[in-house]
């Protein structure tokens, strides 16, 4: 807290040998040359350092994956009145036959719900668009007054960050009656996958506003691919209440949540992800950010903060 007032972020610097073992930690300031976030943001964002952000999540967790019968259809049901969830366009749209309010919350869609642009980068979630646009160096911006590192959001590993110095990236906020299944942006062969653990603060607007660093400092999970057009990176980010995050070739990656980042190789057998296709799901939601390398895509012209998103949209074309 002391660090934050003199607009100084710290965080843990990680270097990864080979094969993914921990070779060195070390933590090192960050100084932020930008102002502070207003006093109302910073003030709605007070209670979040006080409160038991694992222990409400843990709760909420096992609250979410019970079979609680008539308690757990009731639980859904208000949950969609109170989101505006339109369970037309779900696979199932029948609230009672939701075992938990997590299979609920992670529902499929009917198959033509969400139809593939025919070209071009794919839109990975329904949501909208925190920020997008170039990484400066390995600058991302978070909100207005506030960026940080590539090499602190994949996790300490400067080498992959340095793949993505002066590319581009997308942050995309997923709210609590979107459609929670992450697909793939483009075709990709999987290389790696990271677990960072972290903070599990609330990744809303205010929170985006009010918390240096938030989504390079909360729990998150890299995963590595290899395109077409050269590496490109996809973070599931967690927050409060994300009682885990899954991927479609590894299962439930948290928890556990052990204190140091945890890290699995994918050469061989290769995992190989279609165009569209699933690659991850939040058991409760959070967001996801995307990088990219310089000169690889633009994104289309209505790409901007705010806007409303959908899964198979396009996103980007060809620089």
């Amino acid at each position: 807290m002391i660090a934050e007032r003199v607009g100084i972020v710290t965080f843990s610097q990680q270097t990864f040998r080979r094969g993914g073992r921990l070779e060195c930690e070390a933590s090192q300031p960050l100084r932020a040359f930008h102002p502070l976030p207003a006093v109302s943001d910073r003030l709605a964002v007070l209670p979040q350092y006080l409160m038991p952000k694992g222990a409400l999540t843990r709760l909420a967790g096992r609250i979410a994956g019970a079979r609680a019968g008539a308690v757990t259809t009731a639980l859904i049901r208000r949950f969609v009145a109170r989101y505006g969830v339109d369970m037309s366009e779900a696979a199932e749209p029948d609230v009672t036959r939701y075992p938990t309010f997590n299979a609920f919350f992670t529902r499929a869609l009917r198959a033509d719900a969400r139809p593939l642009a025919p070209s071009g980068w794919l839109c990975p979630v329904d949501g909208a668009i925190s920020q997008c646009g170039a990484i400066d160096r390995d600058r991302i911006v978070q909100a207005k007054g506030h960026d940080y590192s590539t090499t602190a959001l994949v996790g300490g590993d400067a080498a992959l960050a340095a793949r993505f110095r002066d590319g581009q990236f997308a942050t995309l906020y997923l709210s609590p009656r979107d459609y929670h299944r992450i697909h793939m942006p483009c075709a990709g062969r999987l290389r790696r996958m990271i677990h960072v653990p972290g903070d599990l603060f609330s990744v809303n607007p205010v929170t985006a506003r009010g918390v240096p660093g938030l989504f390079a400092r909360n729990e998150r999970v890299v995963c590595v691919f290899d395109g077409a057009h050269g590496p490109f990176v996809l973070v599931l980010v967690g927050a409060t209440i994300v009682g885990s995050m899954a991927t479609v070739w590894h299962g439930v990656v948290n928890p556990p949540r052990p204190q140091t980042p945890r890290v699995w190789q994918y050469d061989d057998p290769p995992v190989q992800l279609e165009r569209g296709a699933e690659m991850g799901q939040f058991l409760l939601g959070s967001t996801v950010v995307l990088l990219f390398p310089a000169d690889v895509l633009r994104f289309v012209p209505d790409w901007a903060p705010g806007r409303p998103i959908r899964m198979g949209e396009v996103m980007a074309v060809a620089a």
